[in-house]
């Protein structure tokens, strides 16, 4: 999306290639942004801030939740009409959190209720700049104002209560943005971001996933006898809580070869496998690993003793009410599970839990994976619903899996 309204050519190498990533490019072409692929490597040609045109077609952003919403808020202040749409999970998911923000700029809208997708958008013609204090720490939503604030004039405000991922803030200052970042005393941040600054094409390179890395890491250190090294992880220190979690479990985990590419920090994950024991994480520590906490749960079912989750009330509304399905998953699989409206209370034996339970992935790409991990080691063989809906984050994820060891089939 940067590269597409910055000014000259970018390249993007280590790109995810999943069905969200595909789905981005397919609408910034859309809007009149050429893109290129010659096998890993991705060209883009931008048109500069504020320069993408009217599209002709529906945008359809599939599963990506994280897409629509930066996307419409880039397009928030492009003085034209658009369109989105995408699958039945995503028509589910509320847009109204960044309709409130993008309206006070000067952008309308007409949704479903609730401001539920598919939605329609008509840009400012003449958008102003706000300072908006987020009622819920969300990155998406801090993205996808700081997105709008790019074709803003002066400066557009974003104040979180407490720090939240900052890939959208690295990448932009990557492209030639200014921003103005402040810590507060309340322990929140403030981000700001000058308007109708000139981007400049930039070479990118993606780092690892560690969100898609958390599955390796749990699939290794719960099957005995594991030995696994995951390179180019990216470990931006607003994404590490699942990688403190599971050290604070006892994990067997080596950091190794830091490194810093495109602004983020990145490095390689040796792990073994690991006797892990229940913990307390703190509802503070949820804005870092918010889309770990299905992959968590298996490595708590597994561990000896309770791990209480705490402040997970945003997990009800991801591409599934993941904190329902995974406690119903869990009890399926004979684990002791209990769960309130934003905590979850996870109690392992420290062996291999039962298993045998048939997974309602309710067309969830992070609960089909997370309980295929549960099932390699578990007593009983796990089976899910569906899979054709893993590509969204993690295309080859089975044969990937099935390669280092993982007996991952179709159900006869």
């Amino acid at each position: 999306m940067i590269a597409g309204v910055a000014v000259g050519p970018s390249t993007i190498r280590g790109l995810l290639e999943g069905e969200d990533v595909l789905r981005t490019a397919a609408a910034m072409r859309a809007l009149g942004v050429e893109i290129q692929r010659d096998g890993a490597l991705w060209r883009v040609w931008g048109r500069g801030v504020g320069g993408l045109v009217e599209p002709s077609q529906v945008l359809d952003m599939g599963n990506s939740g994280t897409a629509a919403r930066l996307l419409i808020g880039m397009l928030a202040t492009h003085p034209f009409a658009s369109f989105f749409t995408g699958d039945e999970s995503l028509c589910r998911r509320p847009m109204a959190r960044v309709i409130e923000p993008l309206s006070r700029i000067g952008a309308s809208f007409l949704a479903r209720t609730g401001g539920r997708l598919p939605l329609g958008l008509k840009g400012a013609v003449q958008p102003v700049p706000i300072r908006y204090e987020l009622p819920v720490a969300s990155a998406q939503v801090k993205s996808s104002i700081l997105l709008a604030g790019l074709n803003t004039p002066g400066i557009t405000c974003v104040v979180e209560p407490e720090p939240t991922r900052d890939h959208t803030e690295l990448m932009l200052r990557h492209f030639g943005a200014t921003l103005e970042i402040e810590t507060l005393a309340s322990g929140g941040r403030s981000v700001g971001i000058v308007g109708q600054p000139e981007l400049a094409g930039r070479d990118v390179v993606v780092p690892g996933d560690i969100s898609s890395a958390a599955f390796l890491l749990v699939a290794a250190l719960l099957v005995p006898g594991s030995s696994l090294v995951i390179r180019n992880v990216g470990l931006n220190p607003h994404r590490t809580g699942i990688l403190d979690t599971l050290l604070e479990m006892g994990a067997r985990i080596e950091i190794r070869d830091r490194r810093v590419e495109a602004g983020e920090p990145v490095a390689d994950l040796a792990v073994e496998a690991s006797r892990l024991k229940g913990v307390l994480v703190p509802a503070k520590r949820v804005p870092s690993m918010v889309d770990e906490f299905p992959i968590l749960a298996i490595a708590a079912a597994h561990a000896e003793g309770p791990t209480r989750m705490e402040g997970l009330a945003e997990l009800r509304v991801k591409e599934s009410d993941r904190l329902g399905a995974v406690t119903a998953g869990l009890e399926a699989c004979g684990v002791p599970v209990e769960s309130g409206h934003d905590w979850m209370v996870v109690t392992g034996r420290g062996t291999a839990p039962q298993g045998g339970g048939h997974i309602e992935t309710h067309s969830d790409h992070r609960i089909a994976m997370s309980f295929l991990i549960l099932g390699l080691v578990a007593e009983k063989p796990v089976t899910i619903d569906d899979s054709s809906f893993i590509p969204t984050s993690f295309p080859g994820f089975v044969e990937l899996m099935s390669g280092i060891g993982a007996p991952i089939a179709a159900a006869s």
